[in-house]
């Protein structure tokens, strides 16, 4: 197989995944609403980014693979265009080629006990359906999986000469941890650098960063204005959109800073008209989803759940505000700043990477702050961390006086669970709390 082969295979399930959102993109264009508007230029920010990387295959020039929580403030920094490995499960879910994929991970033989959302890149690798980066950045946290997904790179014939560096992360999150993991992320760029031939300028990431602050400064902003009764919005605006936004795609940039002002302002005009998320149904239950979003079946199962109970995702894990500002005055504060947000701060690896509190302490807050009926933990088949806490958090919400529901599913998956099982659990639930 020529060159040029070779990359075009590496590119035809992203290109697929860039071709799908580009019709959900022109989709939403058709129709004129404040939230859809929002949605496009969402749709665009993810377009041009998947077409970057398409760019960089074929003209050779430098780009990487790697995790949200790799400090992406860097990568732009650093002028690396760069996509996430576990990409597809998250953005692409909807697209309906997923299922097919999924029969041919299981044609490999990869255990069904494996996270789904690594189980599939797996598959895309070992088929050559994975654009080949200049480096890959890894991930050591929070789960034993992401690891699994690396020694599979370094056998893989394709990938096994691609530079790979992962940050070390310590189990504590005090200070000295900080600090450590701050030395981590300064390996981290000189990787790069060597790698790639991009080279880190401090005055341009200072501008990055202080833009991100702009961007997570305004996520605080209208995550107040979801306390409001009703809430403003539900599952499908806020929480997992604006965790792509400041983490996925091209963080710092003002063209997110301009998204997150206009979803304020969709925010704002709703709460002033006292519009809760759902048009058709009065908000009477105000729930945490304290996960991922279910995005392998996210359209059969939230549209549901407003309509039939009227339960609104207030937040969820991924929505949720734990961040804290980066100091821009010196070289030294940025890599902590860096180091605390992406080590301590970010979603799931906040959870995870750590101790029982993280989990009981973020529930407490949440159900505090947002008036919230209801706690679910879905309990996705590949998140085992939080299987052994289920018990803490069951507890936590004992102590709040707050229904608790574990489940048992998969995110991306529906014939693990199927929709049908879920929605009849959730049903008994509710009507058993007395919240129906």
């Amino acid at each position: 197989m020529d060159a040029l082969a070779i990359k075009d295979k590496s590119l035809e399930r992203y290109k697929k995944e860039r071709d799908w959102f580009a019709f959900l993109c022109e989709a939403a264009d058709m129709v004129d609403t404040p939230e859809l508007e929002l949605q496009v230029k969402l749709l665009r920010i993810l377009l041009d980014s998947k077409q970057t990387v398409v760019d960089c295959v074929y003209e050779d020039k430098p780009f990487i693979a790697a995790y949200f929580c790799n400090a992406p403030e860097l990568f732009n920094a650093m002028e690396l265009p760069w996509y996430m490995l576990m990409e597809t499960p998250f953005l692409g879910a909807s697209a309906p080629y997923l299922i097919e994929d999924l029969e041919g991970v299981e044609g490999m033989g990869i255990g069904t006990d494996l996270c789904t959302a690594i189980r599939l890149p797996i598959y895309y690798i070992e088929n050559g359906q994975m654009p080949l980066p200049s480096a890959v950045l890894g991930l050591l946290y929070p789960c034993d999986g992401a690891p699994m997904m690396h020694q599979v790179l370094k056998h893989n014939p394709g990938w096994k000469d691609v530079p790979m560096f992962c940050c070390d992360p310590p189990y504590t999150s005090d200070d000295r941890a900080i600090k450590y993991f701050a030395e981590e992320l300064h390996q981290m760029s000189r990787f790069l650098e060597k790698h790639t031939g991009a080279k880190l300028d401090m005055d341009r990431l200072k501008e990055i960063c202080d833009e991100s602050n702009k961007t997570y400064s305004l996520w605080q902003e209208y995550n107040e204005l979801r306390r409001a009764v009703p809430s403003p919005h539900g599952w499908e605006i806020g929480g997992p959109q604006a965790f792509a936004i400041t983490q996925c795609f091209v963080a710092g940039d003002p063209k997110c800073t301009d998204w997150f002002r206009k979803l304020i302002e969709c925010a704002e005009i709703r709460v002033k008209e006292g519009r809760g998320a759902n048009e058709n149904k009065a908000e009477k239950i105000r729930l945490l989803w304290f996960d991922i979003m279910p995005y392998g079946w996210i359209q059969e199962f939230m549209p549901w759940l407003e309509e039939e109970w009227g339960a609104v995702i207030v937040m969820d894990m991924f929505g949720n505000f734990p961040y804290t500002l980066i100091d821009t005055s010196s070289e030294e504060s940025i890599f902590y700043g860096l180091a605390k947000r992406n080590l301590v701060d970010a979603p799931m690896i906040r959870q995870a990477r750590g101790t029982a509190e993280n989990f009981s302490g973020d529930i407490s807050r949440i159900v505090k702050d947002y008036k919230i009926d209801c706690v679910i933990w879905p309990g996705h088949m590949g998140h085992k961390d939080g299987a052994a806490t289920a018990g803490i958090m069951r507890e936590t919400c004992r102590s709040l006086n707050v229904p608790f529901l574990h489940i048992g599913l998969d995110l991306f998956d529906s014939r693990y669970t199927t929709v049908d099982e879920v929605k009849h659990k959730v049903s008994e639930f509710f009507t058993a709390m007395g919240l129906a």
